[in-house]
């Protein structure tokens, strides 16, 4: 019996490849626990092959790193762009885009996460930081936005209200690894940002 022949692809497509098994990995397990022999034998090449496009496996989850950033702030900021009527709709727009982002790639919290817990600087938490410095200041437009507006109350503070935001996100990430139910993630994620928008508006006067 002759051996299928392996598809060779270029570099770049295989590296694709890799990023989205460790995503797909990493949504099952702790990115600690992935070997590259793992990778190598979700996408069918050896572990050897692994290391032929990339250089070890730190240099793998940079890459995962860089994709989940590019890919999450283009939705982000596409969201926040598309038809909305004002920057409180913008930021929810953002929410539940981000909400959505984390159902269909799980892993990427848990890798994020896993970085930001170390006590030491890393190239690999190095750039988780930078991923949530640009998700920050996001959100920290929107937010002047919406004060410029005369959405928010006045004694809103942006900055804290950018805190809380990303406390609302995570908490609700967190709350779903815990529980292994993704599933609920948008339905609660409408009920959270509802409860967010209604601290930043104005009080109604009688």
């Amino acid at each position: 019996m002759i051996p299928p022949t392996r598809v060779k692809l270029k570099t770049e497509d295989r590296q694709a490849e890799l990023i989205q098994a460790a995503l797909e990995l990493a949504a099952e397990r702790s990115p600690t626990e992935i070997t590259t022999g793992d990778l190598a034998l979700a996408i069918g090449i050896t572990q050897g092959g692994v290391f032929r496009h990339f250089d070890s496996k730190e240099t793998i989850w940079l890459a995962v790193v860089d994709w989940a950033h590019e890919t999450l702030m283009e939705r982000l900021q596409q969201a926040a762009q598309t038809r909305q009527a004002n920057a409180l709709q913008a930021l929810r727009a953002v929410f539940m885009a981000h909400i959505n982002f984390v159902e269909q790639y799980p892993g990427v919290p848990r890798l994020v996460f896993q970085e930001l817990q170390h006590a030491k600087t890393t190239p690999l938490k190095t750039r988780v930081q930078h991923l949530m410095a640009d998700y920050r200041t996001l959100i920290a437009q929107l937010l002047t936005r919406a004060r410029e507006e005369g959405l928010l109350a006045s004694e809103v503070d942006p900055a804290s209200a950018v805190v809380l935001f990303m406390g609302a996100v995570q908490g609700l990430v967190i709350q779903s690894l815990v529980t292994g139910k993704l599933r609920d993630l948008a339905s609660q994620g409408k009920a959270v940002f509802n409860l967010y928008e209604a601290g930043l508006l104005p009080k109604q006067r009688n």
